[in-house]
């Protein structure tokens, strides 16, 4: 498969939030080894986010103002690096709560996937998350996949579900399908991040307007995307290929 370029582009600002190696390698040697591995796994994600994560350990190494040796003392190889990183930057943020309260039926439906999504935008969706993901997907990694598997398809089963359920609506039998209607809420959301994260478009509507419009539309629109689930399903059963009609004349 074409590797596709790189869409997000380096933090012109990072450069500037970095202080100098030189002060940096004068802190890492006073550091206790705990220390010391803990700051360099916090600057590794820093830089990662910024630069990619195809980006040299070297050019790490240099902008942490350690040898590259010293990298792999605490950190046997780059994957490994990726690896923890992975785990404290991109998977850590995730609260398991989010989904007790996402299945919690003493609230309607409406109240608890706008509390539930305004909570993960403003605790998951941050710059350095979102920059992250993007850059292990585009670099051809497995973090935005694992991600993808592990946490997001789980949840919004839940999420279609509960909602499917609040209103009465008869889902597809398919989970995949199932996680496609789910797909449209979190597709919103996630690009309203990437909006104000990677394009830099100032957020002028108040999250929480931006929260009630997004799942207002989701809630209305689960029947019609159900019933169109539903039908394809019937067709895969039945073993009709499906396709779609051309508005353009031969």
């Amino acid at each position: 498969m074409r590797k596709l370029e790189t869409a997000v582009v380096p933090d012109p600002k990072a450069e500037e939030t970095l202080p100098s190696p030189v002060s940096v390698r004068d802190k890492v040697r006073r550091m206790s080894p705990e220390l010391r591995r803990k700051i360099l796994l916090e600057r590794a994600t820093v830089f990662f986010a910024d630069h990619g994560m195809s980006a040299p350990t070297r050019a790490l190494a240099d902008a942490c103002g350690v040898a590259q040796r010293l990298l792999y003392r605490y950190f046997p190889s780059k994957a490994a690096l990726l690896e923890e990183i992975y785990e404290h930057a991109i998977l850590a943020p995730f609260k398991a709560v989010w989904l007790i309260r996402l299945a919690d039926r003493e609230q309607d439906i409406e109240t608890r996937i706008r509390a539930f999504y305004t909570d993960y935008y403003q605790t998951v969706l941050s710059r350095q998350w979102i920059r992250l993901f993007l850059y292990g997907g585009l670099d051809g990694g497995s973090m935005a996949p694992a991600y993808i598997d592990g946490i997001i398809k789980q949840f919004l089963e839940v999420l279609v579900r509960e909602a499917a359920d609040a209103r009465k609506v008869e889902l597809p039998r398919s989970v995949s399908l199932l996680h496609e209607i789910g797909w449209v809420l979190h597709g919103a959301v996630s690009h309203l991040a990437i909006r104000q994260h990677i394009y830099g478009v100032s957020q002028t509507v108040p999250l929480g307007n931006i929260m009630a419009v997004q799942v207002a539309a989701f809630l209305d629109g689960l029947p019609a995307a159900a019933a169109v689930t539903r039908a394809q399903e019937a067709l895969m059963d039945r073993k009709i290929p499906l396709t779609v009609k051309s508005s353009v004349a031969d």
